[in-house]
């Protein structure tokens, strides 16, 4: 059985911000990292929200990843409410990055930017995948490694707690070992530190304690233009160490939730770490949902025969069939509104993102269609501050395509624009 052996948490506020809003949860056996967005007094409260959700599910039931999936479920929820509850908090939300230790596996929670990483044989690999744009963007082979490195759209993220009533978290479950070190942190150590450089300050550490300052302070050598958080912890064989130490109070992940909370982490970090959700702004695939209409045609009962007295005579029957024109005039018309109707419910469930005549940075609900008559399968929603030719070239295409996005996706990254160009 593996237990946690060893284990270090520290959040900084960075070299150029001003208060943190990252904050991290340190219990065996569960760790979390959370980085708040919305500003201050916004991002900060949602972050808490999202670790004291772990003290409060303390007595919850099912898998490891089921029970971090729920939680991270149940934070979404008290952060979304009161965001529309309080307009102080509006637009507010966090990542989240989950571990929960078993007796042989490790499971994650993931949902945003903020990463999970595994140290075993001397070697650093990423166990998440990012949910933001310049992730989707290189997975679909639109832009390279390299670029993504430097490109001004690393802030924006495809999925966050609190932006919308539901979202879509990540997990994962992979086989743990005597000797492991994971690392969970926010984008404030990645943006700042190469892969490379984390992994050789793991390869000298001393302890973990040590390993977590000298990357804190990579961070703020390398810019520290973010909160930054790190937490590590080292997995141990209790059958290789000869049994567990009886004053441990480390559990496994079979257990309950613990009631003690991390740390508190004094305020002091405005982590402007611009989140999309569920499908996530400016994801390039826009489409989450589909929804379809099925148009009942009425059914025409066969005619009864006429008579004994055989065929109607030609006028007669010219005008019978004169009279089932209506009729037939009548069905299509109903499957063609019915159609129409059909195709104006699924429209109101997307959005995209284009200009208006200004040449602003607009956000439109529908398709971007126009029907004959003038009919338009899209109205206008809520019009920026941004303008279109501000953004570079490669980025201009990439968010002007008219593709179609869920709400979530499309809001949230009308909210990014705007921030960057404040």
């Amino acid at each position: 059985m593996l237990r946690v052996a060893e284990e270090a948490g520290i959040t900084d506020v960075g070299r150029q911000r001003q208060t943190n809003e990252d904050r991290f949860y340190e219990s065996p056996p569960v760790f979390a990292v959370a980085d708040g967005m919305g500003g201050a007094r916004s991002g900060e409260v949602a972050s808490q929200i999202a670790v004291d959700e772990f003290s409060e599910q303390q007595n919850a039931d099912g898998s490891p990843e089921d029970r971090l999936a729920s939680i991270a479920r149940a934070a979404n929820r008290k952060i979304y409410e009161l965001a529309q509850s309080d307009e102080s908090h509006a637009g507010m939300g966090t990542t989240l990055t989950a571990a929960m230790v078993g007796e042989n596996a490790i499971s994650l929670g993931h949902v945003g930017d903020s990463r999970a990483y595994r140290f075993r044989d001397d070697k650093l690999e990423r166990l998440t995948q990012d949910h933001s744009l310049v992730e989707e963007l290189m997975r679909m082979g639109r832009l390279s490694p390299e670029d993504a490195e430097v490109d001004p759209r690393r802030s924006i993220i495809t999925r966050a707690l609190g932006p919308e009533p539901t979202v879509e978290v990540e997990t994962c479950t992979y086989p743990a070992k005597d000797g492991d070190v994971y690392l969970l942190c926010s984008d404030g150590l990645t943006g700042m530190v190469a892969e490379e450089r984390m992994a050789e300050i793991l390869r000298a550490r001393s302890s973990l304690q040590q390993a977590a300052s000298e990357l804190v302070k990579a961070a703020n050598a390398g810019g520290g233009k973010d909160n930054i958080t790190v937490v590590l912890f080292k997995l141990a064989d209790e059958r290789a160490a000869g049994g567990q130490d009886e004053e441990s109070d480390t559990i496994s992940g079979t257990e309950k939730l613990p009631a003690q909370s991390g740390p508190t982490v004094d305020p002091g970090g405005d982590t402007m770490v611009i989140s999309r959700s569920e499908a996530g702004e400016g994801r390039p695939e826009g489409i989450t949902g589909q929804s379809t209409a099925t148009v009942a045609r009425p059914r025409i009962e066969p005619r009864p025969p006429t008579s004994d007295l055989g065929p109607p005579t030609p006028p007669e029957a010219a005008r019978r069939r004169r009279a089932r024109w209506p009729l037939a005039a009548a069905v299509v018309l109903i499957v063609v509104i019915a159609a129409l109707g059909g195709l104006y419910a699924v429209s109101r469930q997307l959005y995209f993102i284009g200009t208006d005549n200004a040449g602003l940075v607009t956000l439109y609900r529908g398709v971007p269609y126009d029907l004959p008559l003038g009919i338009k399968l899209y109205t206008q929603q809520y019009e920026s501050t941004v303008p279109a030719s501000s953004l570079p070239a490669r980025q201009r295409g990439a968010v002007l395509d008219h593709r179609l996005r869920s709400r979530g996706d499309a809001v949230n990254l009308v909210r990014s624009l705007e921030r960057s160009e404040g």
